[in-house]
Order: C-alpha cells, then sequence, then structure tokens
C-alpha cells in the first residue's frame, strides 16, 4: 500500500532531529520530539483546526521550487487553480512579514521585511555553511531569504501558532531539510548551547522585560566567536537615556525599553559581547509598515500623531530601528 500523504498542517521535525542528534543534542533532540506530540491541535491554539483546514486546502503547484535572493520568498510552479490557493492563503491572515509569491498568488504583507533586510544583510557575514539562529522570526521570511547562501541550518523560533502555520505553508511545497521553525520562545531553548554560528534577534528586546536576560539567552547560543545581529527600537539620545513608555508605545502594550544607541552600545557590551557596533538606524515608514488586503487590521499609519508624523499617537518619538552587530568571545 502507498503511504498516506503528508499532513501539510503537521511539521516533519525529523530532518531537524537527525541533525540535533548528529551534533550530540540527544537530549534536546527527545525533549523537542516529546514536546511537538502536543504542538499543532485544537488544544495548542483554538483557531488552529480553521487554520489547519486552510493549509490542507493548498492545490498542487506542478514544479515548485523555491528562489530566495528577491525581495518575495518565492514558490516558482504552475498552479492549475490559482484562484484556489489564493483563497486558502487568504483564510491565514493576517499575513505581517513578507512579501511571498506561491505560484501566481502575490501576498502583499503589512511588513516589507526586504526592507529591514537589505538594511541588515551588507553587514553580516558571509551565511555560507553557517548554523543560524532566527529568535523571533514570525512566518520565516528572514530565514527563507538566508537560504539564497547556501547555509548549513537555519532555525526560526516563534512561538506563534498562525506564524508557523504560514510557514508551513512554503514548506508543503518545498520541504528544504535545510530550514526549521519551532513553535518556541527563546526561554525556551536549551540555555548556553554554544552552537549556532550566527543568532539574530531583530524586533525582539523592546518586548522583553529585562533585555539584559534577552542578551544574555542570545549570548549563551552562539559559539565562541559567533556573530549576533540584534535589531531594536532605538531614541535619540547619548549614554544613560532610555524611554520607558508610560503604557502603550504606538498602541503596542508591551514595549518596555527603548535605549539610545550609545546606551544599548553599553548593555551589549556589559553583558560580555565584543567588537559592538552600531551599522544602520532607520525611521520605520508608512511604506515599510502599512495595512493591506492581507493584513486589514491597525497598522503604522494608525499609530502616528495625524498631525505630527514624528510622534507616535500617545506622544513618544516615531518608531526608529537601530542595526546592532556583535561577536561572543572567542
Amino acid at each position: 500500500m502507498n503511504a498516506p500523504a503528508p499532513d501539510p498542517a503537521r511539521p516533519d521535525y525529523e530532518p531537524l532531529l537527525l541533525r540535533l542528534r548528529q551534533a550530540g543534542f540527544e537530549d534536546w533532540a527527545a525533549d523537542l520530539q516529546q514536546k511537538s506530540r502536543g504542538w499543532f491541535t485544537p488544544d495548542h491554539h483554538g483557531d488552529y483546526e480553521r487554520w489547519a483546514a486552510a493549509l490542507r486546502d493548498l492545490p498542487p503547484v506542478a514544479g515548485a521550487k523555491g528562489c530566495f535572493d528577491q525581495p518575495a520568498v518565492t514558490i516558482e510552479g504552475r498552479c492549475e487553480d490559482p484562484a484556489r490557493l489564493r483563497d486558502a492563503l487568504l483564510r491565514m491572515r493576517p499575513w505581517r512579514k513578507g512579501p511571498w509569491r506561491f505560484a501566481e498568488v502575490e501576498i502583499d504583507t503589512e511588513w516589507r521585511s526586504d526592507f529591514k533586510w537589505d538594511r541588515v544583510r551588507p553587514h553580516l557575514e558571509s551565511l555560507r555553511g553557517r548554523r543560524i539562529l532566527d529568535v523571533g522570526c514570525g512566518n520565516g521570511y528572514h530565514a527563507w531569504r538566508m537560504l539564497a547562501e547556501e547555509p548549513a541550518l537555519v532555525l526560526g523560533i516563534d512561538p506563534s501558532v498562525l506564524f508557523n502555520l504560514q510557514f508551513l505553508a512554503a514548506w508543503h511545497y518545498l520541504r528544504d531539510p535545510r530550514i526549521a521553525l519551532l513553535p518556541l520562545t527563546l526561554e525556551a531553548m536549551p540555555p548556553n548551547l554554544q552552537w549556532f554560528d550566527t543568532v539574530l534577534s531583530m524586533g525582539v528586546l523592546y518586548h522583553r522585560r529585562s533585555p539584559f536576560d534577552h542578551l544574555a539567552q542570545l549570548k549563551g547560543l552562539l559559539r565562541p566567536g559567533g556573530e549576533l545581529c540584534l535589531e531594536t527600537l532605538v531614541i535619540d539620545g547619548g549614554r544613560g537615556e532610555v524611554l520607558v513608555p508610560e503604557s502603550r508605545y504606538a498602541r503596542m502594550n508591551n514595549v518596555w525599553f527603548l535605549p539610545s544607541v550609545a546606551e544599548l552600545e553599553h548593555w551589549m557590551r556589559r553583558m560580555g559581547f565584543e567588537g559592538v557596533r552600531c551599522v544602520d538606524v532607520s525611521r520605520t515608514t508608512v511604506e515599510e509598515q502599512r495595512g493591506t488586503e492581507w493584513m486589514p487590521f491597525e497598522s503604522l499609519p494608525q499609530c502616528l500623531d495625524s498631525a505630527d508624523s514624528t510622534r507616535t499617537v500617545e506622544g513618544y518619538p516615531a518608531p526608529t530601528r537601530a542595526v546592532m552587530l556583535a561577536r561572543r568571545p572567542a
């Protein structure tokens, strides 16, 4: 008898688990295998069945092939029923990170995440042959983009069930063993793993109540000499200047610390990183983050003062992001 077709709404973690066992992380692999039995079930998230049904409705794409060196993560190929493909993908809204192209279907996500990648990528070391961890990776857009440079492994972690299922929409067609996404927080990763050559934390630090704990956890996952890329919200100012919002910042209620670049550099050095440097500071524009058909909810334009776009609706400085690079001592 023919084996049943794999369920697109249930990840195949075996390539990742095999890699971990080969690296000597048998306990971690066993723990992930055990925990994964409770992932992607109706008990995991109340909307899982609705999103899973959309995944299972994805039609075939003949000759599916990934293309990762252009702004949209692209699944090339021919779909006989593009209307069905588009409908299934729309049922997995909101799509926040992208853009994507599935055969004939273009997904115009809330974030033009390629803008960020264009700011970050020129400053990173070569990714060829490296083990990479992308913390808080959303649906894995940047992780897929990294495959253009032939890394050994790209592992993304993000606790959102929807983002994991959006990742699986691409995995369904490409099934590339070099990439995986786990529904985990950084805190759920093994401490002091010292295994990854490159760790990226983009858009996460300001959501952490303890930025120093976050930096320590990132450092523990890097091998000696490994590279950290940290991207986060910052304010203008010098050493010692940090914005702690009274409640919400740009309508977000989970923003805790926005340091100046100088203060952030101090934090990173204080946590033992070497070669700390800021390689980019950019104001977030409404061209980079906005509502679309694929994310039809409140976005950056609604979070800025209508009379002064340099301020948020709460009166704080509008979102500005810095890209920091550093290294764990060898």
